[in-house]
């Protein structure tokens, strides 16, 4: 059995994790009471106790926690920011490349990607490493996305039912182009400059899209299509079987990925411009699906071990 400890619990993603673990016959969960979560004696007993811990913390809570851990067996998948960029952690995008696996299996310390940051490098990595765009490309990206990924608080202000009447329309953030996922953005992309990045946030619960658009003057549409179907046509949480979105009828709904463990990826334009599109959720692939993900590969089960996908 493995012991499994969640720090941060209560957390969106951490509720998210402790669901999909609680029903599962092969592990024990570690529990704190109410009264001791945020108390620092009781969660290093429980991490340092633990086979595996999730941190589903604010950056400095998170930092505090692998501060507390002296167990050189125990390790650590931590869903912040905090460690995303440290050359000592692993980067959890399983499907960047065989390598990657080998890596999370082995490290001690990973780290789930960033819910935007997931369908921007998975959208602009393969270009990279094709050859198909120069690494030094002006990238521009807008991605939408559920409320829930902006923590409790924004979640009881979108669920206020006296809300302001402005929570109904998609609202842009991050207006000074630093959002916390760009420096994974950039450095798992292999880009040389940040991507300009516009994130809008709309009146549902839970969703992805991620959209980066291209000139097509020195790029063809089909060797696109080939570069991600060759990259991740064996992966099982990407689905690229519709590249080219024919099914879609001319639109493609925003949220067609909600609630899902997968994600999909499309392309799209003409011999002029392309749009390149990843439709997933914040809370699957963008979060605590891919913290499940990373847990089985570490454990040894099956990658899509209860996944939605």
């Amino acid at each position: 059995m493995v012991k499994v400890f969640i720090d941060g619990s209560a957390g969106t993603t951490g509720l998210r994790i402790h669901k999909r673990l609680e029903k599962r016959d092969d592990i024990t969960l570690i529990s704190l009471c109410d009264s001791d979560r945020k108390d620092k004696t009781q969660r290093k007993k429980a991490l340092n106790s633990a086979d595996i811990a999730f941190l589903c913390l604010p950056d400095e809570a998170a930092m505090e926690s692998v501060s507390l851990v002296d167990n050189p067996d125990t390790i650590i998948i931590d869903a912040s920011t905090a460690h995303r960029t440290d050359p000592d952690w692993t980067y959890g995008l399983l499907e960047l490349g065989d390598d990657v696996y080998s890596k999370v299996k082995n490290s001690k310390r990973i780290c789930i990607p960033g819910c935007h940051a997931t369908g921007f490098i998975s959208l602009v990595e393969p270009l990279i490493e094709n050859g198909i765009v120069c690494k030094d490309y002006p990238f521009s990206c807008f991605s939408l996305t559920g409320y829930s990924g902006g923590g409790k608080s924004m979640i009881n202000q979108y669920q206020d039912k006296n809300r302001d009447a402005s929570l109904s329309s998609p609202r842009i953030y991050a207006l000074t182009q630093k959002h916390k996922h760009l420096n994974e953005m950039k450095l798992y992309s292999n880009i040389s400059e940040y991507p300009l990045f516009n994130p809008v946030v709309l009146d549902i619960y839970s969703m992805m899209c991620v959209t980066v658009n291209i000139s097509a003057k020195e790029v063809k549409l089909d060797e696109v299509q080939k570069a991600y179907t060759k990259k991740y046509a064996n992966r099982p949480l990407f689905d690229v079987s519709d590249i080219s979105a024919q099914s879609y009828n001319g639109f493609i709904p925003s949220d067609a990925f909600k609630d899902k463990d997968s994600i999909k990826i499309t392309v799209t334009g003409n011999d002029e411009r392309i749009s390149l599109i990843a439709l997933y959720d914040n809370l699957g692939k963008g979060a605590s699906g891919a913290a499940i993900q990373i847990f089985n590969v570490i454990t040894g089960n099956k990658e899509t071990k209860g996944l939605n996908i």
